[in-house]
This record gives structure tokens, C-alpha cells and sequence, in this order.
């Protein structure tokens, strides 16, 4: 039997990973430390929510960098689907391959879904928040995907009217 691994939460560190992204370079977690991350879960590439959530994110992606955001996205899916995702959507920020589940499982974001009345298991849509020293500062469990950015620029304290705006027009 598996064991249950439980979500970090707000106040802990984030634990620490590596992953291939769509061009096959090695991201690590602890590369980003001294910036922000949205490191963010998704189900499945190219599915309607998903697609919502990534255009949300690549829309908005030059004011979360000018806010020293970076964005990190994590799915099942492999290198080559990740590829085609970001190359059909021009997602500009690295999509990790996760196909052995050891970063989800990492996180506690795999588990029983529920879609339409049918169970299987799968990736629960969340987002975690780093700071710069490495600890989780809020967890999206459902983010909004079609105003995830600027979900992520309030929880960071980092909105103001310009932004808000900004990222509402998007």
C-alpha cells in the first residue's frame, strides 16, 4: 500500500525537486532560492482548464517577472507533450515532466479526482507559493484559471490598481 504523503502547507519549507522541462534542461527547485516561484500543478496538458490556467499565466508572465516571479508549471505529462503544449500556446516558462509522480506525490497533489461523477486518480489542480527562502507562503488548492495571475500577485501583496487592472485586461 502506498503510503499517504500529506500537502505541505503554509510556514514549511518547500521541498526540494528536480525535473526535465519541454526543451529537456534540468530545473531544480533550489536554483530559484533569493526569488519567487508559482510553482503550480496541472492535470493534463492542452485540456480546456489547463489551457486556461497556462494562457493566464503566459498573458500576464512579463508582470509577474517584473515582480521577480518566476513560474513554474508540473504535470504527468512527458517532455514531448509539454513541447507541444507550450509550443501551441507560446507558454514562456518551463513545464516539468513528471511521469515517474515523484514531484507530485512530493507535494501530496496525485490522488482521487472526481470529474463528472467518475473517480480515477490524477493530479489535484493547486499551486504552491515560495518565497525567496524557500517556504510556502499560501497554497491555492483550487486557483481560479482564468485569473490565476493576478491571484498570485495579491497573495504575494504584490497587486496595486495598475496591476490589477493589468492583469484583468489580459
Amino acid at each position: 500500500m502506498a503510503e499517504t504523503v500529506t500537502m505541505p502547507e503554509k510556514g514549511q519549507l518547500a521541498p526540494d525537486f528536480e525535473g526535465r522541462t519541454q526543451d529537456g534542461s534540468t530545473v531544480r527547485l533550489s536554483d530559484y532560492r533569493g526569488r519567487k516561484v508559482a510553482l503550480y500543478f496541472y492535470p493534463k496538458d492542452d485540456t480546456p482548464g489547463c489551457t486556461k490556467q497556462g494562457c493566464n499565466l503566459r498573458d500576464n508572465y512579463s508582470l509577474l517577472l517584473s515582480k521577480d516571479i518566476a513560474v513554474i508549471g508540473v504535470s504527468a505529462d512527458d517532455e514531448e507533450s509539454h513541447k507541444a503544449f507550450a509550443d501551441k500556446y507560446s507558454l514562456p516558462f518551463p513545464l516539468l515532466a513528471d511521469t515517474d509522480k515523484h514531484i507530485v506525490n512530493e507535494y501530496g497533489v496525485w490522488g482521487e479526482r472526481n470529474l463528472y461523477g467518475n473517480k480515477f486518480m490524477g493530479i489535484k489542480r493547486t499551486t504552491f507559493l515560495i518565497d525567496e527562502e524557500g517556504r510556502i507562503v499560501h497554497v491555492f488548492k483550487r486557483p481560479n484559471v482564468e485569473d490565476h495571475a493576478g491571484e498570485i500577485l495579491r497573495k504575494f501583496g504584490l497587486a496595486d490598481s495598475s496591476t490589477e487592472q493589468s492583469a484583468a485586461k489580459k
